[in-house]
């Protein structure tokens, strides 16, 4: 009987993707146990975030209750790696004694290893997926190269590291050999690709060799970053019928003051005009963003303009959080975290609140439309979609209900990441609601 093996991943979708690598050199020496699962296992793997605040926070609740169930004879052993224990690697180790192994963040042969396995290079295209089927991540850098003053990424992840485009071809050839329809593309900065590899920002490329890989429907694009922008990428989404009019591009802020505090290498002016081109050159496109409030030196008009920008853009999606000062950072080490936690928290609801409104408005305008989505599952008699303009995990669902008439008599979960047309014909500011048209 093989042991069981439950991973734990916190933080972001880069680490799904390293755990995914993991398991698949490891799955012929365990049964692999879904997260949140509560049965006991042998090993319990924990892939922890060490980002901000919040983050590492969770990471250190997720293996304080891994190492309870160890206490409890619920778990055999609890490896923990990623990038908290990659921060703090010094001092985790004393201060949880009870974990049975501490890793980096990019210690993988180790941890496979650890689990008993040999490092196998011949797998390193093969991922145990963790997503549904029909999707999947694909994370094409590593590590960065960006110096913004509020970010511990580049001293817990390292130098940016393109990995090889035949290799990335090879491993999206892979994931639709395994019913994969979906590519998101993932790295700390997307639009940095090849510079170290190719001497050139290679994204478009990229983007064009994955769209030729047979069973591949839709790539869509994260975690780009503003400055030096690859315009060849929008050519892309405007005439590569495969490549989503979807773009995740985190700005961070629209004040000069507060960008170049933040080592941006962008002003407001670059980035007004870098999303009018977007705008402009791809009809449609919907844009994600994120934003920091509360960063050191955010005064009320700078605040206020960031309001007045998001107003003026008109972002489809878009996220904000409150700037947390991370030791090691530039910013811990030179401003003052000036900005109290009650003013942060005020900027942060004044800006969702706004953005509540202009997500209600964009969806609204929406209804009445005839759209392609992409089945994700099938909760109590609804079709849970989502169209070529949401992302999964980050952004609002299209609720379908079963319609036989439309359906006929197969099997609603037979449906599951496959294509169907829908009239949209409701909204609220997160989700749509829709009907079938076409099966």
């Amino acid at each position: 009987m093989l042991k069981k093996l439950q991973t734990v991943t916190l933080g972001c979708s880069k680490n799904k993707v390293d755990t995914e690598h993991i398991l698949s050199q490891v799955d012929d020496l365990y049964e692999i146990i879904p997260e949140g699962e509560d049965i006991p296992v042998d090993v319990l793997l924990i892939n922890t975030c060490g980002f901000i605040g919040d983050a590492k926070e969770e990471s250190i609740q997720a293996v304080l209750e891994g190492v309870d169930r160890k206490m409890r004879g619920e778990v055999g052993k609890v490896i923990v790696f990623g990038c908290l224990s990659q921060r703090y690697a010094h001092e985790l180790p004393d201060l949880i004694p009870e974990v049975d192994a501490w890793y980096g963040a990019r210690e993988f042969d180790p941890v496979i290893r650890e689990l008993g396995a040999e490092p196998d290079r011949r797998k390193d295209a093969e991922r145990y997926l963790t997503t549904p089927s029909h999707y999947a991540y694909l994370k094409i850098s590593e590590g960065c190269d960006r110096r913004c003053s509020y970010c511990a990424i580049p001293f817990i992840r390292g130098a940016h590291k393109s990995v090889p485009m035949e290799q990335l071809v090879a491993e999206a050839e892979a994931l639709a050999a395994k019913g994969v329809r979906e590519l998101i593309i993932i790295a700390q900065d997307t639009t940095y690709y090849g510079l170290d590899l190719y001497r050139r920002r290679a994204l478009a490329e990229l983007l064009q060799k994955l769209s030729e890989v047979e069973g591949i429907e839709w790539i869509r694009i994260h975690y780009s970053y503003p400055a030096s922008f690859p315009e060849d990428v929008l050519d892309q989404m405007a005439d590569n019928p495969k490549v989503c009019r979807y773009m995740d591009i985190p700005l961070q802020h629209i004040s000069d003051k507060v960008l170049g505090n933040m080592h941006r290498n962008v002003d407001g002016a670059w980035t007004r005009e870098l999303i009018r081109k977007m705008r402009e050159r791809v009809p449609g496109v919907v844009l994600r963003t994120t934003m920091i409030v509360g960063h050191p030196g955010e005064g009320k008009r700078d605040f206020q303009e960031l309001l007045d920008f998001a107003k003026e853009a008109r972002f489809e999606r878009l996220g904000a959080f409150m700037y947390s000062e991370e030791e090691g950072t530039y910013g811990a080490e030179n401003f003052k975290d000036s900005v109290t936690k009650k003013v942060k928290q005020e900027r942060l609801d004044a800006l969702m609140t706004l953005q509540s409104e202009i997500s209600l408005a964009f969806n609204n305008s929406r209804v009445g439309s005839e759209i392609d989505v992409i089945v994700d599952d099938f909760v109590d008699g609804v079709y849970v979609c989502r169209s070529e303009f949401e992302s999964p995990e980050v952004d609002g669902e299209i609720l379908v209900r079963h319609d036989s008439s439309v359906m006929g008599d197969l099997d609603p979960y037979s449906l599951i990441g496959e294509f169907i047309k829908v009239r949209v014909i409701g909204a609220d500011e997160y989700d749509l609601i829709a009907e079938p048209i076409e099966v």
